[in-house]
């Protein structure tokens, strides 16, 4: 029981950290995001143990919680982009299902619509890697869909065929799986640099960001 009271109490300290001012709340030396992964991993290790020693209602606290955390902390990673240059740029949309995948180079914002496994673009994107945000835009998104920030839907599919290879998380390797490691990060980036690269785009890459939807 006391497991679970710990990651109740960590995970309700998770929302209070992402809320204004709640750094006046918390105190300076927890080390919040260590405790709470640690904990969070022991009790998927746990599995069906967990199940054995709680009653439905504790269950359901549990749920609750991490449905709370979850949405708090996802609002938070969209905004994870938020101040990048050019900053006349409005951010774009990030698909369901999927993600987006940008970088800003010589000023010019470039992102790269993403789909999960079992999903496909609406449009077709063979040609279309990427979407450019610029002066030359006049600050607005190039994109198949009329008017607003939307670059792309992810569309429950079959197949994948709209887009090019690198267009699409690998089967059990979704948009968070990918930001939560460093290497396969760095891989999703380097591959739109170097498609960049391949239009003549050259230059210091900059605010380079991934965005799960």
């Amino acid at each position: 029981m006391a497991l679970m009271g710990t990651i109740i109490w960590l995970l309700s300290l998770a929302v209070l950290s992402s809320s204004k001012g709640a750094d006046e709340t918390l105190p300076q030396n927890c080390s919040l995001n260590t405790q709470l992964l640690e904990n969070l991993k022991v009790a998927v290790e746990c599995g069906d143990k967990l199940q054995a020693a709680w009653s439905p209602q504790q269950t359901a606290e549990m749920l609750l919680s991490m449905r709370n955390v979850a949405d708090v902390l996802h609002k938070q990673q969209l905004k994870e982009c938020h101040g990048t240059e050019p900053q006349k740029c409005h951010e774009p949309e990030v698909p369901e299902n999927g993600g987006l995948a940008c970088v800003t180079v010589a000023d010019r914002r470039f992102c790269k619509p993403l789909c999960s496994h079992g999903y496909d673009f609406g449009f077709l994107r063979i040609s279309r890697v990427y979407e450019e945000c610029s002066k030359q835009t006049q600050f607005q998104w190039q994109t198949q869909y009329i008017g607003g920030n939307k670059l792309a839907v992810c569309n429950v599919a079959p197949f994948q065929v709209a887009g090019v290879k690198t267009a699409y998380f690998p089967k059990d390797q979704d948009c968070l799986t990918t930001k939560s490691n460093i290497q396969l990060y760095n891989s999703t980036i380097a591959d739109l640099t170097t498609e960049l690269q391949n239009e003549g785009i050259q230059g210091e890459l900059q605010y380079d960001c991934l965005v799960c939807g």
